[in-house]
This record gives structure tokens, sequence and C-alpha cells, in this order.
């Protein structure tokens, strides 16, 4: 990454008053968040009102994965060269064009999958960027009283609200509201507007650089700190059950059990999404204290409750049980919360100042991959059953665990020009 001089205006001067600076970002993250989980309590409303398959409603699922990605990983760097604000803003209003599309193609096949897409382009940036703005903002001369650690925790904390929040809203107003497959985006449009609008008035905290870099913006995509260590071995065995056991809980449990359910199975799906993430956010002091002498810790804590949330999930399946789907779900999203937090963290400790938004991006990729089991496993649902599947699921959440275990022992030094060391 870059390390040229930066044109950083002053924080005092910037910090406008009334509302503190990092809430302004907070609050755009959560409006992606929401934009991005709206989607995940409607999969049965498509399968069922639309009439698309199991398989393709999963395909939209993925088609959000598609767009992410990239949006993260270019992002995070372009940010880190050209600054938080911009990319942000972008990245905001992405997401209600996105909405925008989602409402107006209704049940058109493309516009579905244009608008998910985009909203995964939108997520991706509110994750790369916002991640690394809060923890700017979350320290001094911006926020001088914040607790060590505090960013992580907005960040996580705003998108599993906007996660959670969105999933709720959405559900209830395709279950009871009018225009099923039009209101809830229009109400997300509404939202976004005016948190857009007080984003123009947060502090820069990287501005562009005085002199640009003689190296192209593709060069800066690379992420020295991807290559540490640490991040090799504890991070990237973790990274991909972030995502992959909300993928189980709230996309994949409400079409295994919800026939069960009856004319509530919307209802259901929505119940599921909103105690997963509700769950995520309740423990994120569980996840702090965890974290207090080492950030390892919760990651193993975290895959220990995964991999028992990923057998209920088989037994739920194997039973066709909505309580056990409901368990499940508490379980997993617990799961959810901590490693995410504490995966946050971990990075805050390995990045340098000019790597950390891309190093945020290459883990939130990492994690978003977890979201494709659900087209994965409808795939191979020809082949082998659910239960067999969430069981061979379950032994390789312990087999991660074991390597999350034996990857974190020992001292690695944080960053190979770091004198410290940070023992896991």
């Amino acid at each position: 990454m870059s390390s040229a001089t930066l044109e950083t205006p002053s924080p005092l001067a910037a910090r406008p008053s009334g509302i503190r600076p990092w809430i302004r970002v907070a609050a755009a993250m959560f409006c992606c968040g929401w934009g991005g989980n709206q989607f995940t309590p409607l999969l049965l409303m498509y399968r069922q009102l639309a009439g698309y398959s199991e398989v393709t409603v999963d395909a939209f699922l993925a088609a959000y994965v598609l767009g992410l990605v990239p949006g993260l990983l270019i992002a995070g760097s372009a940010s880190d060269r050209y600054g938080r604000k911009p990319l942000l803003i972008g990245g905001t209003a992405t997401s209600l064009f996105a909405s925008a599309v989602l409402s107006a193609g209704a049940t058109g096949e493309l516009a579905i999958y244009a608008g998910r897409f985009l909203t995964g382009i939108a997520v991706g940036i509110a994750m790369a960027v916002g991640t690394s703005w809060l923890k700017e903002l979350s320290q001094s001369p911006h926020d001088p009283d914040a607790e060590p650690g505090a960013g992580a925790r907005r960040a996580s904390l705003s998108l599993i609200l906007g996660f959670g929040l969105g999933a709720g809203v959405a559900g209830a107003m395709a279950q009871w509201g009018p225009w099923p497959m039009v209101s809830p985006y229009l109400v997300h449009i509404l939202v976004v507007i005016p948190f857009l609008l007080a984003l123009r008035k947060a502090p820069e905290t990287r501005g562009r650089t005085t002199a640009m870099p003689a190296r192209s913006l593709w060069a800066d995509l690379k992420v020295p700190a991807a290559g540490h260590r640490r991040f090799l071995r504890v991070v990237v065995p973790m990274a991909p059950w972030v995502f992959g056991s909300a993928a189980i809980a709230y996309a994949m449990m409400p079409q295994l059990v919800g026939d069960r359910v009856g004319r509530w199975s919307l209802v259901y799906a929505t119940v599921l999404t909103v105690s997963t993430l509700g769950t995520g956010v309740a423990v994120q002091p569980l996840a702090k204290r965890l974290g207090k002498s080492s950030t390892s810790r919760p990651m193993i804590v975290g895959m220990v409750v995964m991999a028992c949330g990923t057998g209920v999930s088989a037994w739920a399946a194997a039973l066709h049980s909505p309580w056990l789907g409901l368990c499940c779900a508490l379980l997993l999203g617990a799961a959810y919360g901590i490693s995410l937090v504490s995966g946050l963290l971990e990075i805050q400790q390995i990045a340098t100042p000019d790597d950390l938004a891309g190093l945020n991006g290459v883990f939130y990729a990492l994690t978003y991959t977890g979201f494709l089991l659900p087209a994965a496993l409808a795939a191979l649902s020809a082949l082998l059953s659910y239960p067999a599947m969430l069981l061979a699921l379950t032994a390789l959440a312990g087999v991660s665990l074991a390597a999350v275990t034996a990857g974190s022992r020992g001292v690695y030094p944080l960053r190979p020009t770091d004198p410290d060391s940070h023992e896991g």
C-alpha cells in the first residue's frame, strides 16, 4: 500500500457539531447492511409467488456474493489511496439504487440478479471502507474517550443491526403489507436518503495523497498483510464460517423445515433471520470480554459454538423440526457474532494504517464465501440428503476449529517491521 504523505484535514476543525462523526459512518453501514439482508427472508416469497426453483433463489443469493467480493477487494485499497468518504458515499448510493432496481424489476429474473449484484457491491464497500473509517473515527482526536477496539465493535454492531432490521422489516412488509415484491425495497430507499445526506458531513480521515504514487491502483490492490502468518493460520480457517453460519441458519433452515409451519413460512423465515442476527448482537459483550487477553480466544469459542450449531442444523433437517431450526439459529447466531468481532479485532492488530482497509476487504471477502453454501448444497441435493451434507459440514467445522486452535499457539510478530509481538 502507498505510504505517501497524506493531506489529512484537521479532525477537530472537521468535527461536526451535535452528531459524533462515527455515528454518521455507522448509520451508512447500517443502511447498506439493511439493503444487503432484506432479500433473505423473501427467498420463500420468490419461490411461492414467482415460482422460482430452490436452485434459482439460492443463485439470487450467490449473485450478491459475486458483487460483494470485488466491492470488498477494490474499494478497500481504493479508499486507502483516495480517501474513505467518496467511496462510502458511492457505496451507500449504490445500495439505494439496487433497491430501486429490485422494486422496479419485481418478478423479472434479470432485474433480480442485477439488483442483488449491485447490493453486493454496496455491502462490500460498506464493510471494507466503513469498518476502516469507523476504526479511525473511534480513536483520538475524533473520539478520545473511546475504548480500545471500539471501532471493530461499532462496525460489527452497525452491520448486524442493519442485517437484522432490514430482514425483519422486509419480512413483515412481504407478509402483511401491500405489493409484497415492491414495498420492502421502497422502505429501504426511504431509510437511506437522510443517512446518505448526513454522511456528507462526516470528516475524512485519509485524504487524497499530495502526489499520486507512481504505481497503479492495480498494484495497490496487493495487500502484503494478507500473507502474515497469523492471518493465514488463525483468521483464514475461521473466516468462511462467519457468514456460512448465517447462511445455514436463515437461508437454508426456512426452506428445509418451513413446510411444517404452513402459511406462516415467511414469518418463520423472518424470525430465524432476526433471531440469528439478534443473537449476534447480544453476544458481542462476551466477545469483548473473551478478547481482552487474546483475540484468538473468542475465535476458538466461536468455532466450538459453530460446530455445535451445524450439528443441530443436521438434526433439524432430519426431523423437519421448526423448533430445532430456531435452536440452530440461536447457536449459529452466537457463533456468527463472536467470530465476526474477533476477526475484526485480529485484523486491526495485524494491519498497518496503509493496508487496514485492504486487509478488511480480504477478510470480509473470505467470510462471504460462506454465503455460497446454500447454492452449493442445493446443487448437490440430488446426490446427497441435506442431513448428510450438514453432518459433513459439522465435521469440517471441527477441522477448522483444530486449525484455529493450532494456529493460535505461539507468538507471531504483528508486522515484519514491528519489534513488538502479539501472543495468541
